[in-house]
């Protein structure tokens, strides 16, 4: 008797061609919880936070939490860094046990307590042994292998990242994201998205823009300056999470709806009360606040210093309940904790 038919995973291309658009790796943002989330609104292919490559080869606690991909989360990446190549190899073998779309290798997180130890935009400091190292992770993975990187470290006159995409490609990379700022940059300054464009004209794998793309207008405008595969939210999603279904409409040539008051409410506490589920109430509550800016600027400036005093679920359901009369108006309202996206 024949076995069953089972029908192969989708190839990253495969993957943006379905949609364009992605969530990106953050951490402590983009958990099962978040991703969830955006996936009720719209998105689709969504990475993990990163784990560390020592860390999942420890199989420690936090890093089983980062993989764990439930049947309803895919497509999902798993993200790893680190500044082993060894312990990379050794991380992506075991991140494909839990059946990503596809592993992706951080090379471009500039936060001083990464890239100081050597792991992500710490490679770009020997693109040739970021290459190497590539390399041999997409021989250990038996399964598709991407990078997320930066144009340069920068400051400096030539950035690496065209003749790195290409060397990367040839190495077996599946895809390439690029952020289009230099590491030094951080989060300042403007993505530059036309080395998306040279880095996309020289291969043939996918490119993937980042950096500044918050709106579904902006996405529009990505695709259409770069002529790259896909684009990838990150800081963006956390405080309006309807760009994806948002850049649906705008890529499908339909009106962009913005979300009611309503849907505002009930996705508050829809994070509200999915991070109390995971985390319990008293971790639960606080780390929701990252999320304020999805009540919109006038609002959440209003009940700002209710919901930072409130620590349960009743409080702060009490809080949104006043604050359905909002006011008009008013400047944006800050999103509390600063949120790296990696």
């Amino acid at each position: 008797m024949s076995s069953p038919s089972v029908t192969p995973p989708a190839s990253v291309s495969e993957l943006l061609r379905a949609f364009p658009v992605v969530l990106a790796p953050m951490e402590d943002v983009t958990d099962a919880v978040f991703r969830r989330i955006c996936r009720g609104v719209g998105a689709e292919l969504c990475v993990t936070e990163f784990v560390h490559a020592q860390h999942m080869v420890a199989r420690t606690s936090l890093a089983r939490r980062k993989a764990l991909l439930a049947p309803d989360d895919q497509p999902t990446a798993i993200q790893i860094y680190g500044p082993d190549p060894a312990m990379l190899m050794q991380a992506a073998e075991i991140a494909a046990e839990a059946r990503p779309a596809f592993i992706d290798i951080n090379c471009g997180c500039w936060v001083p307590r990464v890239a100081r130890k050597g792991a992500g935009a710490a490679w770009l400091r020997d693109p040739a042994a970021m290459v190497e190292m590539a390399r041999r992770v997409v021989a250990a993975a038996g399964m598709p292998v991407t990078v997320k990187t930066r144009i340069g470290l920068g400051p400096e006159s030539h950035m690496p990242i065209i003749d790195l995409a290409r060397r990367l490609e040839d190495v077996g990379v599946a895809a390439l994201t690029i952020h289009c700022r230099t590491a030094h940059m951080g989060h300042t300054g403007v993505a530059d998205w036309a080395w998306a464009r040279r880095a996309r004209e020289v291969v043939s794998i996918p490119v993937v823009v980042n950096g500044d793309v918050r709106t579904a207008d902006d996405v529009a405008r990505a695709l259409d300056e770069t002529g790259c595969a896909g684009v990838m939210i990150g800081r963006g999603a956390i405080d309006h999470p309807w760009v994806f279904r948002e850049a649906r409409a705008r890529l499908a040539g339909a009106p962009v709806v913005p979300p009611t008051d309503a849907e505002r409410a009930a996705l508050y506490r829809a994070i509200l009360r999915a991070n109390v589920a995971a985390r319990g109430e008293r971790a639960g509550v606080p780390v929701t606040r990252r999320h304020l800016a999805v009540l919109g600027p006038a609002w959440a400036r209003a009940v700002r210093p209710s919901l930072f005093a409130a620590t349960t679920v009743a409080e702060v359901d009490d809080v949104l309940g006043e604050g359905r009369a909002r006011p008009a108006g008013g400047p944006p309202a800050p999103t509390g904790d600063a949120t790296m996206e990696f």
